[in-house]
């Protein structure tokens, strides 16, 4: 019988871990810290549109993790910032009753945004199956979790990578399923995890605090300058009408406890934990720099996040005007060097090969 390992207790792993339980799959949620501690002490308080419950859930903290077997899934639920650790961790970890496997050969399955994430844990697990994930949830208490997403928790879409779909992926949809998700497969996961990058760029002005219209321009550039770079690195974009499952009365329950301009980046920064930005932003500036495109906005956002972060103590939204100017300032510093002449270069090499 199939067990679903899910590594991290955040807002998509332990909602998960809260619906395998209610639906009766087979599961492990494995978590560090505060959160996991309560839960295994305490429960989850499991909130979503019909009201709150308190969850036994089988949990167990990374130091004592649990024995692993030939028929387990790999559900990596942490946030992109900790997948190299992650890895790791499990990929050599032995499986039991076998002296020749480790969970490098088990199916993997990747819940992160962003683009990074796959490409990190291919290189440890053959069978690697990225996730894209629609969730109105909220992970900002210890020991609580809140879901909006109505009547269903979430929208979830999943494929091999690179390409591809088979058994395993059409399993996995049809646990999510019988879970409360409303679960596809397709054969090209990272056209639908480029699509949700122009939206996640975004997620950083939730960070600051400024006039709605100048925020609404920022956001703006953020995705056209996004969409440019990615379009030079080769990605394409999935549409809604590719969808094979309708999500038209899928919604985010009003009253639900979840509210707008609290997503995932300004969850993490309010818990005072690590975060996503560089992989998120940071990533658009990462294929800029690799395909020559100038990327002042994503760079802006990068950098003033990043500060923030190492500077820890996150309890007021920053000054928007802060984020303009470093844009403005990186946005003309390129200009000017763009537009200066090259150097003469006279003579070969200096012998080196």
């Amino acid at each position: 019988m199939t067990r679903y390992i899910i590594i991290g207790a955040g807002a998509v792993g332990a909602s998960l871990a809260a619906q395998f339980e209610l639906s009766g799959l087979d599961y492990a949620l494995v978590g560090r810290g505060a959160q996991i501690r309560h839960i295994i002490d305490h429960g989850l308080a499991y909130q979503r549109p019909a009201g709150t419950r308190q969850i036994r859930l089988k949990a167990f903290d990374i130091a004592q993790p649990p024995s692993l077997r030939q028929d387990d899934i790999l559900l990596l639920t942490v946030k992109s910032q900790d997948v190299a650790e992650a890895l790791a961790f499990w990929a050599w970890r032995a499986i039991e009753y076998s002296q020749e496997l480790t969970a490098s050969d088990l199916p993997i399955v990747t819940f992160q945004n962003g683009l990074a994430t796959e490409a990190a844990a291919l290189r440890l697990f053959p069978n690697v199956y990225g996730a894209s994930i629609l969730t109105p949830a909220r992970f900002t208490e210890t020991g609580r979790v809140v879901v909006g997403g109505d009547p269903q928790v979430a929208v979830v879409t999943i494929g091999r990578y690179p390409h591809g779909t088979d058994e395993t992926a059409a399993k996995l949809v049809a646990d999510l399923g019988r879970s409360d998700y409303i679960a596809e497969t397709t054969s090209d996961i990272q056209r639908w995890k480029a699509a949700k990058l122009l939206h996640n760029v975004r997620n950083v002005l939730e960070l600051f605090d400024g006039a709605e219209d100048e925020r609404a321009a920022f956001s703006a550039a953020l995705v056209q300058e996004t969409e440019t770079v990615l379009k030079a690195a080769g990605h394409t974009f999935a549409s809604h009408s590719e969808r094979t499952v309708s999500i038209a009365h899928w919604k985010i329950a009003e009253n639900s406890g979840i509210r707008a301009g609290q997503q995932s980046t300004w969850q993490s920064f309010t818990r005072g934990a690590s975060s996503e930005v560089d992989y998120l932003n940071g990533e658009i500036v990462l294929l800029g720099r690799l395909h020559g495109i100038v990327t002042p906005y994503n760079r802006a956002a990068q950098e003033i996040a990043g500060s923030a972060a190492r500077q820890g103590g996150f309890t007021a939204l920053l000054p928007f005007a802060n984020l303009r100017r470093l844009a403005e300032n990186h946005l003309s510093f390129s200009t000017l060097t763009h537009s200066r002449p090259k150097a003469h270069q006279t003579g070969g090499s200096r012998g080196f090969a």
